[in-house]
């Protein structure tokens, strides 16, 4: 037991560590440094298999091999689907509209013309609080105190535009 074990280690070794990068590249989907790695250990244990075993102890390991990558990819397209890959930002950026409910940013427009005072230096960007809320401001290039009665001017998404009143 112990002869078989030591003259195929090599074959075992890059057997299980294949396995398991492969099994890491499937349940954290990343640069795929991890699963190229896997693979070229896969493909190292299959040669040395059929070097020192023949054909058929090749076909079987292929078989098993086969059967991880198939799993494998099948949970990373389960994930990019129906996992947090589907719901980031990148992905809904051009599925998820505003028409449909959904939105980046609320809706500052309210707070056009309001006047507030600010909360801390402009410098151009700071805070200023408009009845009772904190936004994050910025001034029209004037460099504006803490504490100075401030102006919404303009609104360009969530970008608010702030003057000295």
């Amino acid at each position: 037991m112990i002869d078989f074990i030591m003259t195929n280690l090599p074959i075992i070794v890059c057997f299980v560590l294949g396995i398991g990068l492969l099994i890491m590249e499937a349940l954290m989907p990343g640069f795929g440094i991890a699963g190229f790695s896997g693979i070229a250990l896969e493909v190292v244990a299959l040669v040395l298999t059929w070097q020192q075993h023949g054909t058929m102890a090749t076909l079987g390991m292929l078989l098993i091999v086969l059967s991880v990558l198939a799993i494998a990819i099948s949970t990373s397209l389960h994930s990019l689907t129906k996992g947090k890959l589907s719901k980031s930002s990148i992905v809904n950026s051009h599925t998820e509209s505003t028409d449909a409910g959904y939105r980046s940013a609320e809706n500052m427009q309210v707070f056009l013309g309001r006047e507030g005072t600010a909360t801390t230096a402009l410098r151009p960007t700071g805070l200023g609080e408009f009845d009772g809320v904190r936004l994050n401001v910025v001034s029209e290039g004037d460099f504006i105190e803490n504490g100075t009665k401030i102006r919404v001017t303009q609104i360009e998404g969530s970008r608010i535009v702030v003057k000295k009143v």
